[in-house]
């Protein structure tokens, strides 16, 4: 073959193997930029219900102190009317005193978000409030000037009680409905969240599958290669194949480390928001750490089952937080050890946080064969579990989902030990074991 042809080979080869790996990238950054949006929405929908709940109570308290007004100046008139003692006036000052304040605050606080509704009560209120302290005002005048029974037939008719109950009556149908609005925002805030969490697995499970056509491609790229190739130019195809890898995987990282810095950013002026980012994160990097241990060395397509346990467990394990890892040696494929990194990082940040490891226990992890399975069990040693959970989180929806990815199951049982777990993965073929495996148990 000419050069002529063979650099025209080479030509087809690159843009062959070129595209392609452009169009996982571009699909993996899609599907990030996707998890960054539902972050975004999922702590801007938090952050409204957060602040209606503090208008509404603003307001509901604002509400209080025009009835309390009104009581105090009602006590004080009243008191003044049978005694003719001008220290029962100092509670009727002070209600009128509050009484302007307290309806321009009630103005400013409804003044963007006010209904219709809202707008006339206000109006109402306003009203029938300073109808009735200037009814009260006409009788201590009254009773200043000396005209006792003037100021007793003005207090003893229905028009003052009558004024008052209407502005009850007022401020009780506010209050119904900024707690009606509150409610209604607390709806939509669950709503999202609820929409978020399986979306958020899909999201996961995409990247998944994008990491391992990433890894096909690869693999694929070198075999057209030798084929397309003289033996001349394997040695150099063979090259570009293990470089165009190791880009994939460079560029990889950097996306993971581009959606963690961004994700952590979101929570950077929303403190509230730091649990909804940190668990974010976590999973992140969850799927970091078994993407580098099934790509950590680019000449083979196996991974070590103990190795990604080790690695998983690295972080957190301790002398006061001790984990015992036993089992015999298994290779598995790549497009296993994805799914099932995500599983143990789950199973080991609740251990963390609520299982073995937050309450002094310990961890016991082995493994064995069963027939052409494998058979793991994690088992939580320590601490009791006394009411189990009767729903299942998003942790045991992602466990679920990514035992579908590797092919096998994921069963948990709370013992009076402790947390179990069983993982099996079926049919595992006779090239991921090791020559010799050991005699079944």
């Amino acid at each position: 073959m000419g050069s002529g042809a063979l650099g025209m080979d080479r030509t087809r080869f690159q843009w062959g193997t070129r595209l392609p790996n452009a169009a996982v990238l571009l699909f993996i950054a899609a599907a990030m930029m996707g998890l960054i949006f539902l972050v975004y929405q999922t702590v801007e929908a938090e952050r409204l219900q957060r602040a209606r709940s503090q208008l509404t109570a603003e307001i509901i308290e604002e509400l209080q102190r025009v009835d309390s007004a009104a009581l105090n100046g009602e006590t004080g008139q009243r008191g003044y009317l049978i005694t003719l003692d001008r220290r029962y006036l100092e509670p009727y000052r002070k209600g009128r005193e509050l009484i302007d304040p307290t309806l321009r605050r009630l103005r400013e606080l409804l003044a963007e978000d006010a209904t219709t509704r809202q707008e006339e009560l206000l109006d109402e209120i306003d009203v029938l409030a300073r109808a009735r302290f200037s009814e009260m005002e006409n009788s201590v005048i009254l009773l200043e000037d000396g005209r006792l029974l003037d100021a007793r037939r003005a207090v003893l008719t229905d028009e003052g009680q009558e004024t008052m109950e209407r502005l009850r009556r007022a401020l009780s149908e506010m209050e119904d409905i900024e707690r009606r609005l509150l409610a209604e925002q607390a709806a939509e805030t669950a709503r999202i969240e609820g929409r978020v969490l399986p979306l958020l697995g899909t999201l996961i499970a995409l990247l998944i599958i994008a990491i391992m056509l990433g890894s096909r491609l690869v693999s694929r790229a070198a075999r057209h290669q030798a084929e397309a190739a003289q033996a001349v130019a394997v040695g150099e195809a063979r090259d570009r194949a293990d470089l165009l890898a190791r880009e994939l995987n460079h560029r990889v990282k950097n996306l993971f480390a581009v959606v963690l810095a961004i994700v952590q950013m979101s929570a950077k002026d929303k403190p509230e928001a730091k649990p909804v980012t940190d668990a974010i994160a976590q999973r992140v990097r969850a799927l970091l750490t078994a993407h580098e241990v099934s790509q950590g060395e680019l000449d083979r397509e196996l991974a070590s089952l103990e190795t990604l346990i080790e690695t998983t467990l690295a972080p957190y394990r301790s002398q006061s937080q001790p984990a015992k890892v036993e089992g015999p040696e298994v290779l598995l494929p790549a497009k296993r050890i994805t799914p099932l990194g995500l599983v143990l990082h789950e199973l080991t940040t609740n251990a963390v946080k609520y299982g073995a490891w937050a309450h002094g226990g310990e961890i016991d992890i082995s493994w064995k064969w069963v027939g052409d399975s494998v058979r793991l069990k994690w088992h939580e040693k320590g601490v009791p579990i006394v009411d189990p959970p009767e729903h299942k989180g998003f942790g045991s929806l992602l466990m679920e989902s990514a035992a579908r990815q590797f092919g096998g199951s994921v069963s948990r049982d709370f013992t009076t030990e402790g947390l179990l777990v069983e993982i099996e993965l079926p049919h595992v073929d006779k090239t991921e074991r090791l020559a010799s495996p050991p005699p079944p148990q």
